[in-house]
């Protein structure tokens, strides 16, 4: 498969993740009308946005739209080093350009849109934000669900299963998530879905990225690494 081609498939993808997900968070659950959308709504907007993409882009680059799993990929051996950096760079480059989109939009509304008041989505913790979790609530958080959801689509995307539900039950992982998680730090399990958002919110969204960039990259290579090992026993 030609590189460009599995290079602009998880730049589209990852985009459509983030402009879908974070669209939910922000257009969906503070409209003005009644019609809202709660942590339900968002669990499923993240989780089927990456059902979606899996099943539309999947053949061509894989689907990662995450630079955590292509990491655990590069780890475990099912993919080579030389193709990561491609990968993670068009990731960040979507996710950039999903919430540009969603920016847009949501300046579209007649009464304005105060980013740094209404925020894109973004990640964070402490005080002010969600549940008003501390620094080692975050990083635990983060550490475990990137670890859990990267071990799921290792685990069902493992060449031998050729199993075609897979993008459904990597899904449905990310879903179910949310629920212990997203009022700790919105979750993530994602650096490029926590960038993008930041790079437009700016303050203390950017301030606190580097835990969403670090922390579930290094979640995805212990998952790939475990992975390979235990295939290897």
């Amino acid at each position: 498969m030609n590189l460009t081609k599995k290079y602009v498939a998880e730049a589209v993808g990852t985009a459509v993740l983030v402009l879908i997900g974070c669209g939910a968070a922000t257009i969906g659950a503070g409209g003005a009308t009644g019609m809202t959308v709660n942590i339900v709504g968002i669990a499923f907007a993240f989780g089927l946005a990456v059902t979606a993409v899996a099943y539309a882009l999947g053949s061509i680059s894989g689907a990662h739209l995450n630079p955590a799993v292509t990491l655990a990929f590069v780890a475990s051996g099912r993919q080579p080093a030389s193709e990561a950096v491609g990968y993670i760079v068009s990731q960040f480059v979507g996710a950039i350009v999903g919430a540009g989109i969603l920016l847009l939009i949501l300046k579209g509304r007649a009464s304005g849109y105060d980013v740094a008041a209404g925020g894109l989505g973004q990640n964070g913790w402490g005080q002010g934000y969600l549940g008003n979790y501390g620094l080692l609530s975050a990083l635990i958080v983060e550490a475990l669900a990137t670890f859990i959801f990267v071990s799921v689509i290792l685990a069902a995307t493992r060449p031998t299963l050729n199993l075609q539900v897979a993008g459904l039950i990597i899904g449905l992982t990310l879903f179910v998530l949310h629920f212990p998680f997203v009022n700790v730090t919105g979750l993530s399990v994602n650096p490029a879905r926590s960038l993008g958002p930041a790079v437009f919110v700016g303050g203390n969204a950017l301030a606190q990225v580097w835990l969403f960039l670090l922390v579930p990259a290094l979640a995805g290579l212990a998952a790939g690494w475990v992975n390979r090992a235990v295939e290897d026993a």
